[in-house]
């Protein structure tokens, strides 16, 4: 399989590099997340895992993988930067609610960019919803000009989405979410990753209930709010 990568994604500076020994740090971002909304860190971590196990079956490098997993676990960290009234909110969003929500790539990439080294996963944040035919946000990327690790998270994204409850909706089965993922082949999603996930299937199904069966109660320290997870992909497109 050939995977077109970003330009000098590989080419990381020494100082961009020591982003892995700031686990601690990233942890604690993702910390500040969880306490505002506890079910959007969960979809973080879910989305994290099946990023990192995604790459894997791409045969990634140590070094992609590993960047790939830290931007998957802060790619909605700008939803810190939105109004309680949207994240919140239990019904569909508004066309005006909506775009404020949009915002939070802009904002994780605002944030990120704060710390230097944090520049590359920076531009994934914010590239996350981008869509391979070019309608996606904030920027209107399409193909190859979309970060690599942006287009895999992407893909979990969406299946993490659609297989989870919302205040609106139950979750789609695994055979429904299975079908929207082929059907936005090309249009949503690069086809080699989507290929890849379909090929696997059940596996990242597998990998995606370790996380929940790992994380069905609060986190240590951290009471349970019973907050309604608002992840901003909209439904059917």
């Amino acid at each position: 399989m050939h995977i077109q990568r970003e330009g000098g994604l590989l080419n990381l500076s020494e100082q961009e590099k020591s982003i892995f020994e700031y686990h601690d740090l990233i942890e604690a971002i993702v910390a500040a997340l969880e306490i505002r909304d506890y079910h959007t860190a969960h979809h973080s971590e879910r989305v994290s895992n099946m990023t990192e196990w995604i790459c894997k079956q791409m045969k990634l490098c140590t070094e992609e993988i590993r960047l790939y997993h830290i931007a998957a676990d802060l790619h909605d960290i700008g939803k810190i930067g939105i109004a309680d009234a949207v994240l919140l909110k239990a019904e569909p969003l508004n066309d005006a609610e909506w775009k404020q929500m949009q915002a939070h790539t802009t904002i994780g990439d605002y944030i990120l960019k704060k710390v230097h080294r944090f520049s590359a996963i920076a531009r994934i944040v914010r590239h996350h919803h981008e869509r391979w035919d070019g309608k996606g946000y904030p920027d209107q990327l399409s193909k190859e000009t979309i970060p690599l690790g942006a287009r895999v998270i992407a893909v979990a994204d969406s299946m993490d989405a659609m297989l989870s409850d919302r205040s609106y909706r139950k979750a789609l089965s695994s055979d429904l979410c299975r079908h929207e993922i082929e059907k936005n082949i090309g249009l949503m999603y690069d086809p080699e990753i989507a290929a890849v996930v379909l090929a696997n299937w059940n596996e990242i199904l597998a990998v995606r209930q370790s996380t929940l069966s790992l994380r069905n109660s609060s986190p240590d320290g951290l009471p349970y709010t019973g907050l309604v997870e608002r992840n901003d992909m909209k439904e059917g497109t």
